[in-house]
């Protein structure tokens, strides 16, 4: 593995059924980094993010993260990173507090650091005055922020973020990233998120790859691909090298695998 990355997927495949989810990608993710996973909904985001974290086994491929190799040392590779989930995975009936100090007994992080560390990360994201109020009474952009402290927690050497602004008010998403932003700049934490909201990717991250059908069809640093393709914003130039705008894209992952299998049958 090279020292410089993070996370390495090599011929990376997913099927099933038969047919690919993720269809033989490969890419690298630099230490330090905030890389964007950029796609329409149903193109094979998720799949990898739950393939990176051991969620899900591939059909086939190599993938390293953190030096570990995922499916043979899944223990280390867990404790390497953080995890904020495209749908909330609080508690609701405990409060923020509680929440984050259960986060802190799972990955061991030891008693007398702990108070220290959730009160520097609950001021952070500006819920300190909230710690003893239930999760159930929070908004949305609260639950938000509170996943991402405690995604942190354990200072995670990478922070996967699956859809982390799904649903939010613009406003909100903003203040989202700045704390995202802040924490990979303060704690050196590399950030690997997907989305299919193309100004985030533009915005937000160094290194992007554009996946499509399960394919990745691009990846570099926004300004090249805006370079390559000859356009002047990152949607422009998505739209240059998949031929289609991301939010024509309305179907979920279910009815484009049953446009898929439509078009299978249709060629045989």
């Amino acid at each position: 593995m090279d020292n410089n990355y993070i996370i390495q997927v090599e011929h990376l495949t997913k099927k099933f059924n038969g047919l690919a989810a993720v269809d033989d990608i490969s890419f690298s993710v630099e230490e330090g980094e905030i890389f964007a996973f950029l796609g329409p909904n149903g193109a094979g985001k998720t799949t990898t993010i739950k393939i990176l974290t051991t969620l899900l086994l591939p059909t086939s491929g190599k993938i390293t993260l953190n030096g570990y190799d995922v499916l043979s040392n899944k223990s280390r590779v867990r404790k390497s990173f953080g995890i904020v989930f495209q749908d909330p995975s609080l508690d609701d009936q405990l409060t923020a507090y509680e929440n984050m100090q259960y986060h802190a007994v799972l990955y061991h992080i030891p008693s007398g650091f702990q108070k220290q560390r959730i009160r520097e990360l609950l001021i952070f994201v500006e819920l300190w005055d909230r710690k003893n109020s239930l999760v159930k009474t929070f908004s949305g952009g609260m639950k938000r922020r509170l996943e991402i402290a405690r995604g942190f927690l354990h200072h995670p050497k990478v922070l996967f973020l699956d859809e982390p602004t799904l649903g939010l008010d613009p406003q909100t998403r903003k203040h989202i990233w700045s704390y995202i932003k802040e924490l990979n700049q303060n704690e050196q934490t590399t950030v690997f998120f997907t989305t299919h909201y193309i100004e985030e990717a533009e915005q937000i991250s160094h290194k992007v790859a554009i996946i499509d059908y399960g394919k990745i069809v691009a990846q570099d640093k926004p300004s090249e691909l805006m370079h390559r393709t000859g356009t002047n914003s990152l949607e422009n130039a998505f739209l240059s090298l998949i031929g289609k705008e991301i939010r024509e894209e309305s179907a979920d992952a279910t009815d484009r695998m049953r446009v898929r299998i439509r078009n299978r049958m249709g060629r045989r």
